[in-house]
């Protein structure tokens, strides 16, 4: 067997490893979900009414990948126990809108209570850094998996000034990406160590900034804003974790930069960087950026074109 089957079988194992694990942690294979009448897939459609108005049978099936014959006897039943209603759309008289009685809310929300009880008492066992972690790792997860909630939350990601721990996960990360991308070797990692660790050393906050980006608690990219003359910075080390992109974060990353470097007077803004970063260089272009120079360079154990971008900021 070849080592890249190897690999694959041992990564299926892992994640179903992972699945039976998470299982038995938040008690899914209990008869009844947390301790009550009703089975997960029950629970989980009590929770969509609790929490979505206007919504049909057949969008709550499509959300949540449910056969329409099972879940037509399943919505039946709890109308049966009067626990939902349906209503005719105002809008549509085609449509069929789904809502909780009085009742279903009530029977919702003790399975509510002990779902928060029971992960809040998971997540009291850890530290509130090894929470975070735990958070962020989840979020992860769910946007390599194309969770589309996730997607959309991927615009609510918030700026942040660098804080302790930041220099070695950036300096880890570039290395990591810029390696399995471009072949780049050790040598970039050190030099992006280097650029941070000068960063900080110098750093006035009154000419140098930078911009974290985060959400749950997980690193999803960053730039760097440094001094480069009087009257002259340079834009650095920009980078977005590949689980992130797609979503602007790149260009918003870049616009954060911009503003910063004309806030603290700056009139023009230059960056370096190599002909094989076209997602980058798209970003530049857009942001106004223009090309001045370009030229070959053997560097980070490869052949590269590097180029200067300039900025007018006034």
């Amino acid at each position: 067997m070849r080592r890249d089957d190897e690999v694959e079988e041992a990564m299926v194992a892992a994640v179903r490893a992972f699945g039976r694990f998470y299982t038995r942690q938040i008690g899914l294979l209990e008869e009844g979900l947390h301790r009550s009448a009703f089975s997960l897939t029950e629970a989980r459609v009590l929770y969509e009414l609790a929490h979505r108005d206007g919504l049909t049978a057949s969008v709550l099936g499509q959300d949540l990948g449910l056969d329409a014959g099972y879940l037509s006897r399943l919505l039946k039943r709890f109308e049966e126990q009067g626990l939902v209603t349906r209503t005719t759309s105002a809008g549509d008289a085609r449509r069929q809108v789904l809502g909780l009685t009085p009742e279903g809310r009530a029977a919702f929300a003790p399975l509510d209570a002990a779902s928060r009880r029971e992960v809040g008492a998971l997540l009291g066992r850890l530290a509130e850094a090894d929470r975070t972690a735990l958070v962020g790792a989840m979020a992860r997860v769910r946007r390599l998996l194309g969770d589309p909630s996730e997607e959309s939350a991927q615009e609510r990601a918030t700026f942040r000034d660098l804080r302790s721990g930041d220099i070695g996960w950036i300096a880890h990360r570039q290395g990591v990406l810029y390696a399995a991308e471009y072949g780049f070797d050790l040598g970039f990692e050190a030099l992006v160590a280097e650029i941070l660790a000068g960063f900080v050393r110098d750093h006035d906050p009154a000419r140098a900034g930078a911009w974290i980006a985060e959400q749950g608690g997980e690193v999803l990219g960053s730039v760097f804003l440094a001094p480069s003359s009087e009257g002259t910075a340079k834009l650095r080390l920009l980078y977005v974790e590949p689980a992130a992109r797609g979503q602007g974060l790149g260009r918003r990353l870049v616009e954060a930069c911009i503003a910063g470097a004309r806030a603290r007077g700056y009139g023009q803004l230059t960056l370096w960087t190599n002909d094989v970063l076209t997602a980058a260089r798209h970003i530049y272009t857009q942001a106004g950026f223009r090309l001045v120079e370009s030229a070959p360079h053997r560097s980070f154990g490869q052949d590269l074109v590097g180029e200067t971008w300039v900025l007018d900021l006034r």
